[in-house]
């Protein structure tokens, strides 16, 4: 197979095409769509506690579960339909981490309504530059956005998750020297 030729960055399971893919193709991508943005902005939290690769296993069933991330609709969500989360086995059923999945999609939504986007709200806080930088678990930027982000309201959110965040969409790119996708290393 083409993909297992490739170096790439350590935490990436070479046994899991499903985490090679996301290695591959999306992390570390700079994002500004902000459906894509949405849906990581959901996912992330869930990961406390867990690998990333838990809840990659799991993507597919959580976008089923939350409504095809349709905000809207998840900004509804009501007590039935997190207890109908809770029972559901095929996600992460974490009370906390539901709700706040819930509450935090109205924080998503007046972020866009306030700045137009979420992306233009979430780029601004580097001018829309890509930071590289590697063997981090938080840095100055997640400290700023996660103090942001509480005093919108934001609920289960820490530095830890925001900086994962920030890896995942590209706006820090973490990708290791010895990886085919660091900057500056030709495939």
């Amino acid at each position: 197979m083409e993909a297992m030729k490739h170096t790439r960055c350590r935490w990436c399971n070479p046994k899991n095409e499903l985490y090679i893919r996301y290695h591959d193709e999306e992390w570390g991508v700079p994002t500004f769509d902000d459906a894509s943005l949405y849906e990581l902005f959901i996912l992330e939290p869930f990961q406390a506690g867990l690998s990333w690769e838990t809840i990659l296993n799991k993507r597919e069933n959580f976008k089923r579960a939350f409504e095809n991330y349709d905000m809207d609709k998840i900004a509804a969500f009501d007590s039935r339909k997190i207890e109908e989360l809770l029972a559901d086995a095929s996600i992460i059923r974490n009370r906390r981490k539901i709700e706040a999945a819930i509450h935090n999609t109205g924080v998503f939504l007046q972020i866009q309504k306030e700045w137009g986007s979420f992306h233009a709200y979430i780029w601004h806080f580097t001018d829309n530059q890509v930071i590289r930088e590697w063997d981090k678990v938080s840095s100055p930027l997640s400290d700023e956005i996660t103090a942001d982000l509480k005093r919108r309201g934001a609920k289960f959110i820490g530095t830890t998750i925001v900086y994962s965040y920030l890896q995942a969409i590209g706006i820090i790119n973490s990708h290791e020297q010895e990886c085919f996708l660091y900057p500056g290393i030709s495939s």
